[in-house]
């Protein structure tokens, strides 16, 4: 009644952007803490890995830090033990998932509920743990020498490359089952239940099934995982694999043990160009196993036919009907 705008017609030219509005005000904000908390840094970073201590701004740090058979092997132990844990935690977190998802047993719950406080855990503290169980001193060792009267045990590997891959692959397959329990909680149970009908065995079902279903989310913590591992740097350190140098590793190594800030940085920079890559080539790939899935998943065919509506559930849980 004043001639105001009401409510509407100012939200109205928020969104369009008309004159006076000035929604451009609002992301300035969230835009400036971006930049000063994370791009500034990294910006840093990228300048004082082309800026020599003799002065000047040249690519020749690279050329000298990827000359070094430290950064050879370090980006050599980065790759392979990312790409084994990375394998490991998918095999190991399919397989946990299978059976926490479709296997009824007593406490199923409880353990999809304890996937979820396990992504909690800093990741030294199950280094921690596979020491006091497999360590030159832990409990397996301590056993065998109270059985055997040895000296010492038959386990001492934890220090070593299988050492670190183990510890990676137990911290990490709770970041390939999350997705994975997330995905068979909403699959078309109808499916397993026609299958089973069928006298399809379950490994079929679970090939022909189950998985087209759930390979996005099985992606999508794979590529999670790879990630995490190339920048894995607490693991490393606390299973005392001297031997074992990731590019982490090698930044720590060179910054704080060698004052070669300099050099720390170039590997820095590459260490995060590898991450980049793999993520880019992650959300270039997602979107197209996403669509074939879709097109050609059974479960999703059937859903359709049936107007959309699911199979019968049990207390929110999958009917876990023939895949037992």
């Amino acid at each position: 009644m004043t001639g105001e705008p009401s409510f509407g017609a100012r939200s109205t030219a928020a969104r369009t952007g008309a004159p006076g509005s000035r929604p451009y005000l609002w992301a300035l904000p969230p835009l400036a803490a971006l930049g000063l908390v994370f791009l500034y840094p990294l910006a840093l970073v990228a300048w004082q890995s082309v800026s020599p201590e003799d002065g000047g701004h040249s690519l020749a740090p690279y050329a000298e830090v990827f000359a070094e058979t430290s950064f050879g092997t370090a980006l050599t132990h980065t790759v392979l033990i990312a790409a084994g844990a990375t394998a490991g935690a998918l095999l190991l977190g399919l397989a946990l998932s299978l059976v926490i998802a479709f296997v009824p047993f007593p406490g199923g719950r409880a353990l999809a509920r304890f996937i979820d406080l396990f992504l909690a855990f800093p990741s030294f503290l199950i280094t921690l743990a596979l020491l006091f169980l497999y360590g030159t001193v832990g409990i397996a060792n301590g056993v065998w020498t109270d059985l055997t009267g040895a000296s010492h045990g038959p386990l001492d590997f934890l220090h070593t490359p299988w050492g670190v891959l183990l510890a990676e692959v137990t911290y990490f397959t709770p970041f390939v089952m999350r997705p994975l329990l997330a995905a068979f909680s909403q699959m078309d149970t109808g499916q397993l239940e026609a299958a089973a009908s069928l006298g399809a065995r379950p490994w079929r079902i679970v090939r022909t099934v189950i998985l087209p279903e759930a390979l996005p989310a099985l992606a999508a913590g794979g590529a999670l995982v790879l990630v995490l591992c190339l920048n894995e740097f607490g693991i490393v350190l606390f299973t005392g694999a001297k031997d074992v140098v990731t590019l982490p590793v090698l930044v720590y190594s060179k910054a704080l043990l060698d004052g070669d800030y300099t050099g720390a940085c170039v590997v820095a920079v590459v260490n995060i160009a590898l991450s980049v890559a793999l993520y880019a080539l992650y959300r270039a790939v997602m979107p197209r196993t996403t669509r074939t899935t879709t097109a050609g998943s059974p479960g999703r065919t059937a859903g359709a036919r049936n107007g959309g509506r699911a199979a019968p559930r049990t207390g929110g849980v999958p009917h876990r009907a023939g895949v037992q």
